[in-house]
């Protein structure tokens, strides 16, 4: 029987069209199993809810839809014991940015994408586990500083941006790499651990010096 060790606790994780089914099912089955609640969200311009549409990876799969009525951009991130970047495409969709008008398109406005300046908070707030799993990283290379040094894995697709921002890539058979407070990995076939590492860590920050820390495991 799985213990509900992240009771009370809430988990932030950013998604948008050609997410991927199984990721988020699992993210809102073992993280609640835990007990803690899963927030979907994503800019939403300005409408109270956007149905978003999953990734087709096969010939002959069917999409699925997700419903998401959360802006990230009005939560208060300090209520969130994780922040999660998804698998698929989020990363890509979520770097956009609104150019000044009649102003040229410069390198440095990528930084003012909206999603981009939400996980750059997350990072510089150490009591926030943060993930980001397959093409999760590529939100942060706008802001190469924060990825600076960390040890991270990610989906090949990704390593020459992700290296180019200054991470170290570091392989691992498991498709997880935990460094202090930041969780990546390699796809989203690796979220049970994923979601392992995560769950370790916010009960890690959680556990009183000298209190005995509990080893949970509820994926295979």
């Amino acid at each position: 029987m799985t213990t509900r060790m992240l009771e009370g606790k809430k988990i932030a994780i950013l998604v948008e069209s050609e997410f991927i089914p199984e990721e988020i099912a699992a993210y809102q089955q073992h993280f609640g199993e835990l007990g803690a609640t899963v927030h979907l969200m994503s800019r939403l311009w300005g409408y109270e809810s956007l149905r978003f549409v999953s990734d087709v990876d096969a010939v002959g799969k069917s999409l699925e839809y997700l419903d998401v009525n959360i802006d990230f951009q009005n939560v208060d991130m300090n209520d969130y014991a994780a922040v999660i970047v998804s698998a698929g495409y989020t990363s890509v969709r979520l770097r956009y940015f609104d150019p000044p008008a009649g102003c040229p398109i410069s390198p440095e406005q990528t930084r003012t994408a909206p999603a981009v300046q939400f996980f750059a908070q997350a990072m510089t707030n150490p009591k926030i586990v943060k993930g980001a799993i397959c093409h999760g990283l590529w939100l942060l290379t706008p802001i190469p500083e924060l990825l600076q040094g960390r040890k991270v894995i990610c989906h090949e697709v990704t390593l020459a941006d992700i290296a180019n921002a200054g991470a170290v890539y570091v392989p691992s058979a498991s498709g997880i790499v935990v460094d202090g407070d930041l969780v990546t990995g390699r796809s989203g076939h690796d979220v049970g651990r994923f979601i392992d590492a995560i769950a370790q860590l916010i009960i890690q920050h959680n556990t009183e010096p000298g209190q005995k820390q509990e080893l949970i495991k509820v994926t295979s």
